[in-house]
């Protein structure tokens, strides 16, 4: 699993790193017993402090959605995670708010984005 964080978005680091966590694992992309990165390896791989990364890692535990072992590592658990239509309709509403943000800090109209997700879509196919 890539994540990715948008130093941009408002979103605090660990927040984006539960819920890219989250998301996969409702996807499937993310199956039980899967060993995610230590602490360190994806502190370095993000450039961001690692007790960013256990404050993600602990509060995901806590959620019993991961399996800390000591000296093995951190993996996913068994627990299902299924994201409901709130949920879905919270982030589907930031991502295009961020989105709307940036582009008109550059100029973009509402238009232009509608065009490029169109354009984005039917090269992607």
């Amino acid at each position: 699993m890539t994540f990715f964080i948008d130093t941009l978005s408002g979103v605090p680091i660990y927040r984006q790193i539960i819920e890219q966590i989250r998301y996969a694992v409702a996807r499937g992309e993310l199956k039980p017993g899967v060993q995610l990165p230590t602490v360190r390896q994806l502190a370095v791989d993000l450039s961001i402090n690692p007790n960013t990364v256990v404050r993600a890692y602990r509060e995901l535990e806590i959620e019993g959605l991961l399996d800390s072992q000591q000296g093995s590592g951190t993996f996913i658990s068994s627990k299902e995670v299924e994201i409901d239509e709130g949920e879905r309709r919270r982030m589907i509403d930031q991502i295009t708010t961020e989105l709307m943000i940036r582009a008109a800090a550059y100029g973009f109209t509402p238009d232009d984005l509608v065009e490029a997700l169109r354009h984005r879509q039917e090269t992607s196919t």
